[in-house]
C-alpha cells in the first residue's frame, strides 16, 4: 500500500487514499501519512467517516507533530460477514482535524471494494409425510450472503415414481431476504392393500442465473457447497391390513353357512315335518294305529265246518312305522414420526396430571391424539399443549377416542403436553371387578424436528 500524506498548513493539499479490496469476515489495512507544514506544534484528530465508519478504525486516532515533521497512521478495515455489508464499492474517508487550525481540516477519500460471498440457509418441513397419492411440503430459503441471488428448486429421487411441483419454481432474493416455496409430491398409482411404501427424495436450491457458475469462475469459487435436503413420502394403502382379515373372516362365515349350517338346518326342518305327518313307534315296537276298520273288533275262532273257516267278521289293522333321526348342528369355521404416551392413574375424587416435555432445541408438530378410557371411568379429562387448552371431555362419554389435525399444532422446546384427569368414579374393566382408581392413557404423535 502506498502512503499518501495529509498536510496541514496554509495552502496544503490532501491526496486521496488508494483503493482497498477486502472480504467480509476478513481484514485489510492501508496507511496515511500526516505532515505538519505549519510553524507551530499541532495535534491532529483522525476519524473514519462514511459508510465504512462502523467497521473501520484508525491507529493512532490522535497524533501531535512538531513543525516540519510527519507520522504515518494505519487504517484497518474489518467488515463483518453479514448480509448488511453489501458487495461492491463503498466510499471511505478519513477526516484529519487540526486542533489549532480547525478550518484547515482535510478529508482524504478512497473506495473500498467489498468482495462477494454467498451463503444460503434452507429448510424443508416436514421431512416425512404420509398420504394415499400426494403430500405437501414447505421449502424455506434465506439469502445470508451479501449479493442478490436467483435460485430454482431442483428435486431428485432414485427412481421415477414421484412427480414434483414447486410454487414458485424460481425466486430472486436480495441479501438478508427470505422466501417460502410450496412443494407438492404425487405418485402415479395408489396402493390398495399391503404395507406402506417409502419414497425418499431430495430438494436442492440451484443457481438460476443464465450461464450458471461455469461462465464466472470467480463466482463459482465464492459459491458455497449446498447440501441437498432429504425428505420422505410414505404412501399408505387405501385399505388397511385389518380390512383383509375382516373380509376373510366374513367369507369364511359365509362359506360355513352354505356348506354346514344351512344343510343341517334344512335337514332338521325336514325331519320335523315328517314327525308331524307320521307318528313315532311305541316303546314296545308296535305301531300306533291311527284308526280301526269298519268291521268291529277282533273275531274269535269259530267252530263249524271241516274247513275250519271262521264265520265271524275279519279284523281291521293299522300300522305307523316312522322313525325320527336325530342330527346335530354343524361347526362354523372362523377364520420418522415420533410419539409419546402419557399414563395417568388417580384415585376417586383426586385430580392428577401427566406430562410430556418437548426436548430442548426441538419442535413437536402434533398431528394425532388417541385417548383410552378402557375401564369406563367417570370424570373429566383436560388436554393442554403448553399454555393452550386443547379440549375438555367427560370420561363417561367414550372408551376409545382419537383426534387428527391436517395442519400440525406446533409445540416449542421445553413446553409440555399435559393430560389432567379428575376422577369422579372408577369404572369396571373387562375383568368384571370394579377398579380401585381411574386409569387413562393418552398417546400423542406427530413430527419432532429441530427448532430453527
Amino acid at each position: 500500500m502506498t502512503s499518501p500524506a495529509a498536510s496541514s498548513g496554509p495552502g496544503a493539499t490532501s491526496p486521496d487514499l488508494p483503493e482497498v479490496t477486502v472480504a467480509p469476515g476478513g481484514t485489510a489495512t492501508t496507511s496515511l501519512t500526516v505532515r505538519n507544514d505549519g510553524d507551530i506544534v499541532e495535534a491532529y484528530t483522525l476519524e473514519v467517516v462514511g459508510d465504512c465508519a462502523a467497521w473501520a478504525t484508525v491507529e493512532p486516532a490522535r497524533v501531535s507533530l512538531y513543525p516540519g515533521t510527519s507520522e504515518t497512521v494505519t487504517v484497518t478495515l474489518a467488515p463483518p460477514r453479514s448480509p448488511q455489508v453489501r458487495a461492491g464499492a463503498v466510499p471511505l474517508a478519513v477526516r484529519v482535524l487540526p486542533a489549532e487550525h480547525p478550518d484547515a481540516v482535510r478529508v482524504p477519500e478512497t473506495t473500498v471494494h467489498i468482495e462477494e460471498f454467498r451463503e444460503l440457509r434452507t429448510a424443508l418441513e416436514p421431512r416425512r409425510r404420509r398420504g394415499w397419492l400426494r403430500a405437501r411440503y414447505r421449502v424455506a430459503l434465506r439469502n445470508e450472503g451479501n449479493a442478490p441471488v436467483r435460485l430454482r428448486l431442483v428435486p431428485g429421487q432414485p427412481g421415477e415414481e414421484l412427480g414434483f411441483a414447486f410454487t414458485p419454481e424460481e425466486s430472486e432474493l436480495a441479501p438478508g431476504e427470505s422466501v417460502e416455496a410450496g412443494l407438492r409430491v404425487r405418485t402415479g398409482k395408489p396402493v390398495w392393500f399391503g404395507d406402506p411404501v417409502v419414497f425418499p427424495f431430495t430438494v436442492e436450491a440451484a443457481d438460476a442465473a443464465e450461464g450458471g457458475e461455469e461462465a464466472d469462475p470467480k463466482r463459482a469459487e465464492r459459491t458455497e457447497v449446498r447440501t441437498p435436503l432429504d425428505a420422505e413420502f410414505v404412501q399408505i394403502p387405501v385399505f388397511p391390513k385389518w380390512l383383509l382379515a375382516v373380509l376373510a373372516a366374513l367369507l369364511a362365515l359365509l362359506l360355513a353357512w352354505f356348506m354346514l349350517v344351512r344343510p343341517a338346518v334344512r335337514s332338521t326342518a325336514k325331519d320335523a315335518a315328517q314327525e308331524v305327518v307320521q307318528p313315532r313307534p311305541t316303546p314296545g315296537g308296535e305301531a300306533e294305529a291311527p284308526g280301526t276298520g269298519d268291521g268291529g273288533g277282533t273275531g274269535g275262532p269259530g267252530t263249524g265246518g271241516e274247513s275250519g273257516q271262521q264265520p265271524g267278521g275279519g279284523t281291521g289293522e293299522g300300522s305307523g312305522p316312522g322313525q325320527g333321526p336325530g342330527t346335530g348342528p354343524g361347526d362354523a369355521a372362523g377364520g420418522g414420526q415420533s410419539s409419546a404416551t402419557i399414563d395417568v392413574e388417580s384415585a376417586a375424587g383426586e385430580t392428577k396430571s401427566g406430562t410430556y416435555t418437548v426436548p430442548e432445541g426441538m419442535v413437536f408438530g402434533v398431528t394425532d391424539i388417541v385417548l383410552a378410557n378402557f375401564q369406563g371411568d367417570e370424570g373429566v379429562l383436560t388436554i393442554s399443549f403448553g399454555e393452550r387448552k386443547i379440549t375438555t371431555i367427560a370420561l363417561e362419554t367414550f372408551r376409545n377416542q382419537d383426534y387428527h389435525w391436517v395442519t400440525p399444532i406446533r409445540i416449542a422446546e421445553n413446553e409440555t403436553v399435559t393430560a389432567e384427569v379428575t376422577c369422579a368414579k372408577p369404572g369396571t374393566p373387562a375383568t368384571g371387578q370394579r377398579a380401585r382408581g381411574c386409569h387413562q392413557v393418552l398417546n400423542v404423535s406427530g413430527v419432532l424436528s429441530r427448532a430453527r
